[in-house]
């Protein structure tokens, strides 16, 4: 752990200390965004996206604050990528929708990915892209940064060696040792090895798994198990993993071969992937393999596999809308095989949860969970994680890409591995580390945060929004509204409208109504002070005290919305002839 911490201030750039700064990744599974500073220069590693959780209700991304990389645009000299997943490389069009970047070097599958993503945002003139080669090495600023080759669940992942004017660091991406990866690309070990014996300052290393024993098992486990279902499922076969998953992809793909089934893909994400895997060499497959989703009703069922996003149970992905029995073209047949091939994303349980329910309730078979077979994880557990350390036999440690638990469990294990207490740093996202050679110390903080993001409307949305949301679907909507004359006299009203009340145990929707009614006119009656305030500051008053009523009195708290219309004498005599013709139709 750290042993030295400075309250949040002013970050100084242009210093010749080494800073490096988690913008996102810490504490959480996604946003993984890093910057690296000395002196005028800044260089990224990665720039991600997570997705909502439950409580985010209206919410499709959720992004870190960049205020501080806008704030410092011209000291950005680029950003590295170490693979093509969305927590990696998601939040870069949203990067350049406020900010431009000299450029951006990564594997070749990741910058096809980001290309499709930046045209589609018209955003290819806000930066430059490069593909690198393993061990190639490129300058960013004052930082020189070599791609060696790393084992992963995408193909073309890359762990980074960076060498600042204060020491080499080591960003190991996301990493496992797979010593039979399907793609026949071993992890560079002997690159780990030479930068160790040259000096490692700081090792910065992914976190996920830290909390499973042993060794993470290749990925050519899995194609046994699936070679087991696809020779003997009766009809169709559905699989859904992650849309990025290329190894899982091209095994599914072999699959269908080996058996004779065509193969439609439902998602754009998935299908782009494919395509663009395809082109880059990736994957191969003859060009009948894949077929359009309204063809497939023309082949016999056990001629068939379907490829899905939605093994998250995304409440609008192809899976979800399939297993809920919405989706326009495909509904499940008695004795469908599904096959969920990912395991579930902190927060994402419940959601798959219930679209396993429902497919099994409409009569597939579903094949899930770790024990399945299915599926293998893309990152190193507890076994490899210490090899990486010895590998790497760093000087200071920090552990990234994980929830806060799994931070400190890593930061356990360098400790184990050799690494000096006082060298390991467990931060949060906006923690500034500062190193030189001796030291290392966590010392100030940068402005921080999270972006929401609804992509059907505006590029973000505020929390308070989202609170509002959240409230209004726990707790239901009471709204009040009344028109009051000059003397603060009610005219009209209190008028109450009611969505989504569950009433206390034995009072009716009217007792309730009546209930409002009268704590409004207590409110605006014992209260002499409400003359001196506006419209909006009696419309809050109001909502505030019945908030204490509700709680109190209701044991209730639904959202409150309270509207106050004043009018003069004039006004106030038309508005109850107005009522009172109301009242006698």
């Amino acid at each position: 752990m750290a042993v030295e911490k400075t309250e949040p201030g002013k970050v100084e750039l242009g210093t010749n200390v080494l800073k490096i700064i988690p913008i996102g990744g810490l504490g959480e599974i996604g946003k993984n965004t890093l910057a690296i500073c000395y002196g005028d220069d800044i260089m990224l590693v990665d720039a991600g996206l997570a997705f909502p959780n439950e409580d985010m209700i209206g919410v499709d991304l959720v992004l870190p604050d960049i205020s501080f990389l806008v704030e410092n645009q011209d000291r950005v000299k680029g950003l590295a990528v170490t693979h093509g997943h969305e927590d990696h490389i998601g939040g870069i069009p949203f990067i350049l929708k406020e900010m431009s970047i000299p450029v951006i070097y990564g594997p070749a599958l990741a910058i096809g990915l980001l290309e499709g993503k930046l045209k589609e945002g018209g955003l290819e003139s806000k930066t430059v892209m490069r593909k690198v080669r393993p061990r190639q090495k490129v300058k960013i600023g004052c930082f020189t940064v070599q791609f060696i080759r790393c084992t992963h669940s995408i193909a073309d992942s890359f762990s980074l060696i960076i060498d600042t004017p204060v020491g080499k660091l080591i960003h190991t991406g996301d990493f496992k040792f797979d010593f039979t990866p399907v793609d026949g690309e071993l992890f560079d070990i002997a690159s780990l090895t030479k930068a160790a014996e040259e000096g490692v300052l700081l090792l910065m290393s992914d976190s996920t798994n830290t909390e499973r024993d042993g060794f993470t098992p290749s990925e050519k486990t899995v194609w046994k198990r699936i070679n087991e279902i696809f020779s003997s499922a009766p009809k169709r076969i559905i699989v859904t993993t992650f849309a990025s998953n290329v190894h899982r992809i091209r095994q599914v793909l072999q699959a269908a071969m080996k058996y004779d089934r065509k193969v439609s893909i439902l998602g754009r994400s998935m299908l782009n992937l494919a395509g663009i895997a395809r082109e880059l060499g990736y994957m191969t497959f003859p060009d009948g393999l894949l077929i359009p989703i309204d063809q497939i009703s023309k082949l016999p069922h056990n001629k068939v596999v379907i490829l899905t996003t939605g093994s998250q149970g995304e409440p609008l992905s192809a899976l979800t809308r399939i297993a809920n029995d919405e989706h326009k073209q495909i509904k499940i047949i008695q004795g469908d095989t599904v096959i969920i091939s990912a395991t579930p994303i902190p927060g994402n349980e419940r959601s798959i949860s219930n679209t396993i329910n429902a497919l099994f309730m409409r009569g597939a078979d579903v094949i899930y969970g770790r024990d399945a077979g299915v599926h293998v994880s893309g990152h190193a557990c507890r076994e490899e994680q210490k090899l990486m350390i010895n590998l790497c036999k760093p000087k200071f440690f920090m552990p990234v890409h994980g929830e806060y638990r799994m931070l400190v469990l890593h930061s356990a294990l360098a400790q184990e591995c050799g690494v000096e207490p006082q060298n390991c740093f467990v931060m949060e996202n906006s923690d500034v580390l500062e190193l030189n050679k001796d030291k290392g110390v966590i010392n100030g903080r940068i402005k921080g945060g999270i972006i929401l993001v609804d992509s059907s409307r505006a590029y973000h949305i505020n929390e308070e929004i989202v609170d509002e949301r959240r409230h209004l679907a726990d707790d239901g909507l009471v709204t009040v509204a009344l028109t009051l004359d000059d003397d603060r006299q009610i005219i009209v009203g209190p008028d109450i409208s009611l969505k989504g009340i569950i009433f206390p145990r034995g009072m009716s929707p009217e007792e309730f109504v009546g209930k409002v009614q009268s704590e409004v006119r207590n409110i605006l009656y014992v209260n002499p002070t409400i003359d001196a305030l506006s419209e909006e500051e009696l419309s809050h008053f109001i909502q505030g005290a019945l908030d204490g009523f509700f709680a109190e009195k209701m044991r209730a708290r639904p959202l409150v919305q309270v509207i106050v219309h004043q009018v003069s004498s004039t006004g106030a005599k038309t508005s109850q002839k107005a009522a009172k013709s109301i009242e006698t139709k």
